[in-house]
């Protein structure tokens, strides 16, 4: 029998919207509460984890993972989505760019930097994602939704002066427009720039090499479906453990707060994945003596627990 949640480690088709592959998997699954994580454009690939059943009650907890990409860009070209997909409204030359010229705007896309986002995207402006003020070719003032974001690491991993292709490689917070910095790489070398491919990599603890395609997921036996379905507490890696002493599950079931007494350490966990170490200092993932996952809960300034989003079975 399959199991009644869970997360799936989807490898996203170019072509597909996020909600396309959700769409696919609800039918496949035959339950309604599906949901993805971290939304991809049409044209991009990779790491797209989607959460079904009561996990998908978790999936705000992805929301400060670090996600990394490798993109490519053609120099020379100007577009109004900023990728390869939208109207060229401009074509420049790219002679006299150097492969030094490139190499030296690496430093520029490390640590806190600030994006507008483009015009093109599903960022949403008194309720209406702009890219449908777009499509009307309505003005809308976009500067007011500048945004930091933070940059852990980018390199340019190949330089094709040739054929004015560049592509690099970012790990970035949530809410990066991968081809935001493709444009902007373009306008600082003084000759535009268009984004042609993009792929994520990983996405929290989820990679691509242990992503499944689409079609290949969606041909599985129940048997083997289940066999790919990622219980959802291991994925939740910013979120230390604690652990209820035996007959106390129904306090926390039942929404009464815990106090102390009832409950232990499970031990310290690895913090990596987050932001900046302890994004979430006062949300636990709770565990019954068996090693159950029962759901999260908060704990309160004088340790007592409050139940959070219950995830557990009741038997």
């Amino acid at each position: 029998m399959m199991k009644n949640s869970g997360v799936i480690n989807i490898n996203k088709p170019e072509g597909y919207t996020s909600h396309d592959v959700v769409a696919r998997l609800r039918r496949r699954l035959g339950i309604k509460r599906v949901g993805h994580t971290g939304t991809l454009d049409p044209m991009a690939t990779g790491v797209l984890p989607v959460c079904y059943g009561k996990a998908t009650r978790i999936i705000e907890y992805y929301d400060h993972d670090w996600k990394t990409y490798e993109a490519e860009l053609e120099l020379g070209k100007v577009s109004d989505t900023l990728d390869s997909t939208g109207e060229v409204v401009e074509e420049r030359s790219a002679a006299g760019v150097t492969r030094e010229d490139v190499l030296a705007l690496e430093p520029m896309y490390r640590g806190t930097i600030t994006q507008i986002p483009p015009r093109y995207s599903a960022l949403k402006i008194n309720g209406r994602p702009l890219y449908k003020y777009a499509r009307e070719g309505q003005e809308i003032d976009i500067d007011s939704k500048k945004r930091e974001i933070e940059i852990r690491s980018f390199a340019f991993t190949s330089i094709d002066i040739p054929t004015r292709k560049v592509s690099f490689t970012v790990t970035c917070s949530k809410g990066t427009y991968i081809r935001s910095i493709c444009a902007e790489i373009g306008e600082l070398l003084g000759t535009g720039a268009v984004m042609t491919k993009l792929e994520r990599t990983r996405s929290g603890v989820f990679e691509i090499v242990d992503a499944y395609n689409l079609d290949d997921v969606l041909a599985m036996n129940d048997e083997e479906l289940e066999k790919i379905v990622i219980d959802c507490d291991s994925t939740i890696i910013n979120l230390r453990k604690l652990v209820l002493k035996e007959g106390s599950e129904p306090f926390y079931f039942n929404g009464r707060k815990i106090e102390p007494r009832y409950y232990s350490s499970a031990g310290s966990d690895s913090f990596e994945n987050a932001n900046d170490g302890d994004i979430f200092p006062d949300l636990y993932r709770l565990y019954d003596v068996h090693g159950e996952f029962l759901g999260t809960c908060r704990m309160l300034e004088d340790g007592v627990l409050k139940p959070e989003k219950v995830i557990g079975n009741r038997d």
